[in-house]
């Protein structure tokens, strides 16, 4: 296993913030709800975790450093992680595990479908990181993975309207986001096509 040292760093900083909510939640510092609280917070950490794990192939091209590369994987399953447990409180702290509720929610609030769809994204990423699926795959898992973007595009629309009006924190993710989508391939293909262009009026 390549950069071991890197890749416990990284897992120990993904990890760090979930005992001090939850240590804050059982304390009751987060109150007066802390059950929104922690909902919000799991969501950030997912969104948060999701930019970092796009950024790290920018990251490598910058840098030339590839080690990047060795946690995009970890990083990837850990905005699963907290996806997950965004999922989990949502359906704890807003439903109370009434799980008859959720088709109307479904069909009622739009942004929740938005979160649902972005999750089951997630979820089909997560399970299909693994060795055995990139073997069993081939050249379609590249193709899947790509679905990491609209993923994305998803969970910022979810994001923006669940805040609504409030939108100054989530213009630095959307534009952080639309920075690193950007880079990914339209704005990489400009720039290399401006320098072809320079390169051939320099002849």
């Amino acid at each position: 296993m390549p950069f071991p040292g890197f890749r416990a760093a990284v897992f120990l900083l993904a990890l760090a913030p979930l005992p001090v909510w939850i240590a804050q939640a059982v304390y009751g510092t987060l109150a007066p709800d802390p059950g929104k609280v922690l909902l919000i917070r799991f969501a950030h950490g997912a969104l948060v975790l999701l930019l970092v794990a796009l950024a790290v192939s920018s990251l490598r091209r910058l840098t030339g450093w590839v080690g990047w590369l060795a946690i995009r994987r970890q990083l990837g399953l850990w905005s699963f992680f907290y996806g997950l447990l965004h999922l989990l409180a949502y359906l704890f702290f807003i439903l109370g595990m009434d799980l008859s509720a959720l088709p109307q929610e479904l069909v009622e609030r739009p942004y929740v479908l938005v979160g649902a769809l972005a999750f089951f994204g997630l979820a089909l990423l997560a399970l299909t990181s693994n060795r055995y699926s990139i073997r069993r795959l081939g050249s379609r898992w590249r193709l899947l993975h790509r679905l990491v973007y609209p993923v994305l595009v998803l969970v910022l629309l979810h994001y923006l309207w669940v805040v609504r009006a409030d939108v100054g924190e989530w213009s630095l993710y959307a534009f952080a986001g639309a920075l690193l989508l950007l880079e990914r391939a339209p704005l990489r293909r400009l720039i290399q096509g401006l320098k072809k262009s320079f390169n051939k009026s320099a002849k």
